[in-house]
Order: structure tokens, then sequence, then C-alpha cells
């Protein structure tokens, strides 16, 4: 199913058929599913099998954020060098054959844990209530506020429900005006409204807030993932000395395998060694808040880019101030003589910056959501990268064309000893440093996410310990 070979360097070669280039793209659109499918969801169901009203529920939840990501980004570890090096240097069948290999294995064994899992059922479409809240809230909006909104609003739950009831919170009270009861609203005998469209209960309001809360915490999350990603990592590696040895070089594609490696080593100690230490200190089950471990991992990203400028500095002024001698094939410049392995650094900083800001957007966003949306909080950790790759992409392009005509040069040429990409990164630092400061300022406004379950256990704790 693909095109033969070229033959000679003069021989024109034979493009893929129309046949054989929809099976291509049937074959990546089967991928795009799959990884739609899987991503979003399996953070939600791995969670759900512990029970969050309990303590070792509770610190069973911190960890499995920890450890999925150790066996995510293991997994990636493996195959970014192992899995690759068949690809390149045995066979593309045979490449293509183990991940196949191990996605039958992987559905084996999820097929056989079928009857032990816990299965949270679904209680309707949880965008289709958010609607409601904003249609009904608008239509609304002319009605004044109740005086006591969490007595006197309409706070209707069905029977069945196994979502947790949340308290009234003060923030947007705009969207209160969605649970008023007037006269003209119609309940059926059970105490739900007749008309959705026209009557939204509290806990649906609350349900909302939860979402808009959140949404600032995330478009700070995009940026985090602006700073983290190095686009220009490969083409500085190209352009260095890649040796180890007198005939061994790493490939330069290869070198993210330091962010991955720190990342894996990184996560058992902070789950095994660092949250027990921080617990007894702070008394909280992750050793510290989800915001904070998401505001250690912004900062990290602020350093990690001056600590890319520093380094693309050196690299470049090694490069114009002699001629290198070693001339990496494929690449658009001389080589500097400098060592590729002064990147690590900056590697192992982004390595750090996921293991405290990503695994913390996952936990927040799993945590923070309404309960019959914690699926849809898992794309949202994939909706942050998604858009920081398109963002990337704009601010990339917006300085091509600012300083293509400078008298300075272009920062971002093809050879990068002919660019200033170390201003890049200053420029990424200050986008890092301006959403650092962004970031403490939505944290400080943010409202945890309560139950009113939490709320009696805390109460009848504080009692006891004033007893």
């Amino acid at each position: 199913m693909h095109p033969p070979h070229c033959g000679a360097a003069d021989e024109r070669c034979v493009g893929p058929t129309a046949a054989q280039m929809a099976f291509l793209l049937f074959g990546f659109g089967l991928m795009i599913l799959g990884a739609g499918a899987i991503r979003p969801c399996n953070l939600a169901f791995g969670a759900d099998q512990f029970n969050p009203k309990t303590e070792s529920g509770k610190r069973g939840i911190d960890s499995f954020f920890n450890w999925y990501f150790f066996t995510l980004t293991f997994a990636q570890l493996v195959s970014v060098t192992a899995v690759v090096y068949v690809q390149s240097d045995v066979s593309w069948p045979i490449g293509f054959a183990i991940p196949t290999a191990f996605m039958l294995i992987s559905c084996f064994l999820f097929f056989m844990g079928t009857k032990i899992y816990v299965i949270v059922k679904p209680e309707g479409s949880p965008l289709t209530s958010l609607l409601q809240v904003l249609v009904v809230a608008a239509r609304k909006r002319r009605l004044k506020s109740p005086a006591q909104p969490w007595l006197s609003l309409y706070n209707y739950t069905p029977a069945k429900s196994i979502n947790s009831k949340l308290p009234y919170t003060n923030q947007f009270r705009f969207l209160d005006k969605a649970a008023i009861l007037t006269a003209a609203d119609r309940r059926n005998p059970d105490g739900s409204p007749s008309n959705p469209w026209r009557l939204c209960s509290l806990q649906q309001v609350e349900q909302l807030k939860c979402v808009v809360r959140v949404i600032p915490i995330w478009a700070a999350a995009v940026l985090y993932h602006v700073g983290e990603k190095q686009q220009y990592l490969v083409f500085q590696a190209m352009q260095s000395d890649r040796h180890l040895a007198a005939t061994f070089q790493i490939p330069p594609a290869t070198y993210s395998i330091f962010s991955m490696t720190t990342l894996v080593l990184f996560l058992p100690l902070y789950d095994r060694l660092l949250v027990p230490a921080l617990r007894r200190l702070t008394r909280l089950d992750g050793g510290i808040t989800v915001l904070q471990r998401i505001g250690a991992g912004i900062f990290l990203t602020v350093i990690e880019s001056l600590v890319a400028a520093l380094v693309e500095r050196r690299r470049r002024r090694l490069a114009l101030d002699r001629t290198a001698d070693i001339v990496i094939s494929g690449s658009r410049g001389a080589a500097s003589p400098m060592s590729a392995m002064w990147l690590v650094p900056q590697l192992v900083l982004a390595g750090l910056a996921e293991a405290f800001a990503a695994i913390g957007q996952v936990e927040f966003f799993y945590k923070q959501f309404p309960e019959s949306m914690r699926s849809f909080a898992g794309s949202f950790f994939f909706c942050a990268m998604a858009a920081a790759s398109y963002l990337n992409g704009l601010l990339i392009s917006v300085v091509h064309r600012a300083t293509a005509e400078s008298p300075a040069g272009n920062w971002l040429p093809e050879d990068l000893n002919k660019g200033r990409l170390d201003m890049f990164y200053y420029m990424v630092a200050g986008i890092c440093g301006l959403n650092f400061a962004y970031f403490l300022v939505c944290a400080k406004w943010y409202r945890y996410k309560r139950v009113e379950l939490e709320m009696e256990l805390e109460l009848e704790g504080k009692e006891i310990r004033k007893f």
C-alpha cells in the first residue's frame, strides 16, 4: 500500500495513487478517533476507581495522576528510542508491528477487567444543562436577585443522582437568576421543572460556575505550554557538537528524552518522599494545593526560557568566533564547537515544569469540574496543548515578519548562526513572566469547588478540636 521505491537519481519517482493516499489518511483518521476517545476518558475513568469520600481514596487520586504521567512518559521514552530505532535502522513494518502488538495486549487487559471496574453511569448531557442555565439567566436578567439566594433559590436534586451537592457560592451572581422561581414556572409532581429551559436548579447554576471559574486558569495553562515546549531544540542540536565519542553522535531529535527522563525519575521521588514530607508540614493530602503545584511549574518555565536564551547565546558566539570543523549533515549552517549537552539543563527544567504544572492541571481540571463532566475535564488539558501549538506557530510567524526587515536581521532564519534565537527565548521568558503574574492573580481570586458533605465534616472537625 505504498508507491514503488525510486531508482536512479535521475529517474522520475512515482507518487502514491488516490487509493493509497486514501488508505493512509484513513489510518490517520483512526488514530485521531482513538486518541480523542482514550486520552480524555482514561484519566477520569482511572480516578473514578478511587472513593473520594475516604482519606485513602483521596490520596489514591492524588497519586494516580503522578503514576499515570510516569507510565505515559516512560512509554513515550521507549517509543522515541527503541521503537524509532527499529523503524529507522531495522524495518518499518516491524517498527509498526511493535506498537500494534502492544495495543492488542492493551485491549485484552482492558476487557479482562471489565467486571471489576467502577463504572459511573451518565446522567444526561452536561453541556445541555450548562446551556440551559445561560438561556434561562438571560431570559430572567431583569429579575431582582434575592437577599438570601442560598435559601430562596430553586434547589431541586434528582432522587437518583449520584453527584455531590454543591453549596451556594457568591461569584458570578448574575447566573443565580436562572434558579429564581416565579409564579409562571411550573413543576412536576416530583419537584422537577416542567420546562428546564424556563427554570434551572441551584445545582445546575453552581455547576456552570465551576466551569466558568476554571477558564482563566486554563488560559494560563495555554501560555505555560508555549513556554515549556522548545520549538527550536532540534535545530540547536543540529548546529552543536553532538559527539559523545569519536564515532557516536546523539540524533538531534532524541534530545527530548532528557526532559522525559527527568520526569520519570522525579515523579516517584515526588510522590513517595516529597509529598509525605510536605503533608506533615501543611496537613494537606497532596502536600501542597493544586494551584500551588501549577504555579511552581509556570515559574519554572520562566527559568527554563532564560537558561535556553543564555545557552543559545553561548552556542552562537562560539560558532561565530571561529569556523567550526564539525559540519552536521542536513544543517543549514556550521555547527558550533559547543557541546550539545549544554542543552540538557533547560530540558531538565522542562521536565520538572511538566511534573508540576502539567500533572497539576490534569488533577485541577478533574477535581474542579462538575462530577458529570470529568471526561470533558480530561480533554481540557489536551485542548490547552493544542491551543498552545497554534499560538506557538502564530508567535513564530509574527516574529518572522517583524524581524525580517529589521537592521539586526531575522531572529529565526534557517541558519541559527545568522539569527537571534536567544532574543526569541528572552521574549518567551517575558511572556512566561507575565503569565506567572496573571496566574497569581487568578489563583488568589479562585475559589475551590466544595461539596456540602466536605463542609459538614470540616465543621464537625472544628467542633471536635474546639472541644
